[in-house]
């Protein structure tokens, strides 16, 4: 392994359970053979880890010993395997934070996301990146240009989210858009589904203040939650609410043939109509992270296609995570962003 003179421990923001944090020094993991070293620069605050923070657990994923939330994350690359070539030492990178095992069915078929042996940051018991210093697999540290700030090259992952639901989503030149949900990943996918050519794109949200702010970053139309959508006539409908209602009324909207794709956290239970389903030929899907994304995503960030700065609303060091993960409750908030450094 070549490396930089490092220290010998770093510090790290641990969830020990339900709205338990507690601050620590860990050794500074060496890097296997194909693995290299990441300072880490930023990290976003996704609702994931807000979730994991109030309730210790999402669906089968349970918090049952310290945790390290984080995945959205960025950094310098500080030190590199064996197998991993040197000259990598200083690059600023975007994490892909996952680690398929590249032998399974899904894997081989191009459709690593849905690995069964996936290792995901912040996923229990994978540690994430609420640290100064963490691990990725060499593939999985994308470069980055310095045109794209280290906040931004964080979001690139619920960017991911947004260009993977579009693509779902089916959406290209001339298609009319519906997304539910005015908060970053909705907001997200209104920018990607402008991009990938759309050229109506209907934003809903209970906030009239998120949804003014949709309007300036992708949006071309903007409703408040519960309005009747049903004559819209969308080719897709993107829900990034996990609200019932919200998902009932996109579904309503969406013309014959087309698709729908669910985003959004919700419970894990939901009444759909059926019949609509049936009788327009509706595709519904879900989305589970994301495959090949991230060289998109940077290409849409170098080109100014795409803005992540205006979406930070706040920022922390490794000693306030706790209030991090609860900003999102505060009037005009949009992401929260960690800076291990600060």
């Amino acid at each position: 392994m070549t490396a930089q003179v490092l220290p010998e421990t770093m510090r790290v923001s641990l969830l020990e359970g339900e709205h338990r944090l507690s601050l620590a020094d860990r050794p500074v993991p060496v890097p296997g053979p194909h693995e290299v070293l990441v300072r880490i620069a930023a990290v976003g605050v996704c609702g994931s880890d807000t979730h994991y923070f109030e309730h210790g657990r999402i669906g089968p994923f349970i918090v049952d010993s310290p945790l390290v939330l984080g995945h959205e994350a960025s950094g310098t690359i500080v030190a590199v395997g064996s197998d991993v070539d040197p000259g990598r030492i200083g690059s600023r990178v975007s994490i892909e934070p996952q680690k398929p095992c590249r032998e399974c069915t899904e894997c081989k078929a191009g459709r690593y996301n849905l690995c069964s042996n996936m290792e995901f940051y912040a996923t229990p018991p994978i540690d994430g990146a609420f640290a100064e210093f963490a691990l990725i697999d060499h593939d999985f540290a994308h470069d980055v240009p310095d045109s794209i700030s280290d906040e931004a090259a964080a979001l690139i992952e619920p960017l991911s989210v947004g260009i993977w639901a579009s693509q779902k989503a089916g959406v290209t030149a001339g298609s009319r858009v519906l997304i539910a949900g005015a908060g970053p990943i909705g907001v997200i996918a209104a920018q990607v589904a402008r991009e990938f050519g759309a050229t109506e794109v209907h934003v809903t949200d209970i906030s009239e203040e998120r949804l003014a702010f949709a309007l300036e970053h992708g949006a071309t139309h903007g409703h408040v939650a519960g309005e009747d959508l049903s004559a819209l006539s969308v080719d897709a409908f993107i829900d990034a609410s996990g609200a019932a209602p919200a998902i009932r009324g996109g579904i309503a909207a969406v013309r014959p043939a087309g698709r729908v794709v669910l985003v959004g956290l919700g419970a894990d239970g939901l009444e759909i109509p059926v019949n609509l389903l049936q009788n327009r030929e509706l595709a519904l899907t879900g989305v589970f992270r994301y495959a090949n994304t991230w060289p998109i995503a940077i290409a849409l960030l170098a080109a100014g296609r795409v803005d992540l700065d205006a979406l930070v609303t706040g920022r922390f060091g490794l000693d306030d995570v706790e209030a991090a993960l609860t900003s999102g409750r505060a009037p005009g908030s949009m992401k929260a962003v960690v800076l291990p450094g600060r």
